[in-house]
């Protein structure tokens, strides 16, 4: 397998789990309150979204890196 294969594989993989999941969340944590010894953290909950646009482009590049690959011999 070559590397442009591989390549245009991930990508597809990655393009459809984009698109499928629609986004990601995540916890932040921050030091709010610090008194002496005494931390007040907070934990915050983050969520990242995954434009449609960015996940069908990821697709594109991976199919024609792959479809390109498969060409040559």
């Amino acid at each position: 397998m070559t590397p442009t294969r591989i390549a245009g594989i991930i990508l597809l993989v990655l393009g459809f789990a984009g698109f499928a999941a629609g986004g990601f969340s995540y916890n932040r944590e921050t030091t709010s309150a610090q008194l002496g010894p005494l931390q007040l953290q907070v934990q915050k909950k983050e969520t990242m979204d995954i434009p449609p646009w960015l996940s069908i482009g990821t697709m594109v590049v991976g199919g024609l890196l792959l479809g390109l690959s498969l060409k040559r011999p």
